[in-house]
């Protein structure tokens, strides 16, 4: 028992700057609608009333229902990758333009699905996905890069590893073939992502390879993106210009973006617990009490599976600070990006959503570029550095 609970503290201590996630998904083309709000004591005994209902609708079922990974929970609870990526492609034909963006890399990537998802469409693209938690690299692997198609394999690599020290990385794969030595990320540079062929994925234990030297043998990326306000883990000033930093080390010296997102609004800075159902599962996103001085708060994902009959509580949790609009754009000015743009969208107001019919409030509201916008009770924006 107690290795058990030292390896879930390990795990949730991983989780802190692995991918992260907050209002919950959308339409394919659009993201992060509202949460239903509500007051602890009505989610609770809503959430009690459902699982009541439930557990009277499933009693002939199998019980023993294999229960669904969390991974997959956070993928169809918080993200959706075709809106991001629609946006991604857009903001770099605006503001550098004269060729496709081809090549992605994807911080706090976790699970990497914005990384499967962007190599689907076309063959000649390749993605770099970096993240603390092998565990979600390692799914990864076995359940979306599996799915992208024969070549997948050869044109994304996964990094084990801190976006604060990127060279450090390790590149994360499967024991698949004895000719396959250790890699760095510089080995693997020096090949064309683009033409290799595809690498048959074996089984067997997941591995990491030698520390990373450098950087400069993989295509310069034209995009790098940290989403589901992954930057809120870094809490200190210094952390996010370093993190800035290294994102433009990595961009082609042609032009290329670097694209974040984060949330605010009076509803931000309060404690919150909210709900969203879905048809096997109820999502709670669960915020502490906000700290005014340090600007911090504390995040829970949680999750109440229908037909298991179970809860997993605390799926994820991070410690956050939210950063302000103007802090971030002055900390990507310091990095050495040329211009920062902010598109923001207005989400509907949480004191007036009381149930899950209220996530389609708001729905074909488009995010828009802003050079001035004043304060709403929620708002999600997408801050884009460009550097040329």
């Amino acid at each position: 028992m107690g290795k058990q609970k030292h390896a879930k503290k390990q795990r949730q201590q991983q989780q802190q700057r692995s991918r992260r996630g907050f209002y919950g998904s959308e339409e394919e083309e659009e993201r992060n609608e509202v949460i239903v709000p509500s007051s602890e004591e009505e989610v609770e005994k809503k959430t009690d009333n459902e699982e009541e209902e439930e557990g009277n609708e499933d009693e002939e079922e199998d019980q023993s229902t294999e229960c669904p990974s969390k991974f997959s929970l956070y993928q169809e609870s918080v993200q959706s990758p075709k809106g991001d990526i629609s946006y991604l492609q857009k903001f770099f034909l605006m503001y550098v333009g004269g060729r496709l963006p081809l090549h992605l890399q994807e911080d706090f990537c976790g699970t990497a699905l914005l990384s499967a998802e962007w190599l689907r469409s076309d063959s000649r693209r390749t993605a770099v996905g970096v993240d603390l938690d092998l565990e979600a690299l390692t799914w990864s692997l076995e359940n979306n890069v599996n799915k992208i198609g024969a070549d997948g394999y050869s044109r994304i690599s996964l990094f084990h590893g801190d976006v604060l020290q990127p060279k450090a990385a390790k590149l994360v794969k499967y024991k698949i073939q004895d000719d396959m030595k250790n890699m760095t990320l510089d080995d693997c540079e020096g090949r064309s992502l683009e033409t290799e062929s595809a690498t048959e994925v074996g089984t067997g234990d997941p591995i990491t390879d030698e520390p990373v030297k450098e950087n400069s043998m993989l295509p310069p990326r034209d995009i790098v993106c940290a989403f589901n306000y992954s930057c809120c883990c870094l809490q200190k000033r210094r952390d996010l210009v370093l993190y800035f930093k290294h994102v433009l080390d990595t961009l082609s010296s042609r032009g290329g973006i670097f694209v974040m997102d984060v949330y605010g609004g009076t509803s931000s800075e309060h404690g919150l617990r909210l709900q969203r159902r879905f048809p096997n599962f109820t999502y709670i996103w669960e915020q502490a009490e906000f700290d005014i001085i340090h600007r911090t708060t504390r995040i829970s994902l949680h999750y109440n599976l229908r037909k298991q009959q179970r809860k997993i509580r605390h799926a994820f949790s991070y410690s956050w600070r939210l950063w302000s609009l103007p802090e971030i754009k002055d900390c990507l000015e310091e990095a050495g990006f040329k211009s920062v743009h902010f598109w923001i969208r207005q989400m509907p107001d949480t004191r007036e959503v009381r149930n899950s019919e209220g996530f389609g409030v708001g729905r074909d509201v488009k995010y828009e570029e802003v050079s001035t916008f004043e304060q709403q009770d929620a708002w999600n924006a997408y801050i884009v550095g460009v550097t040329n």
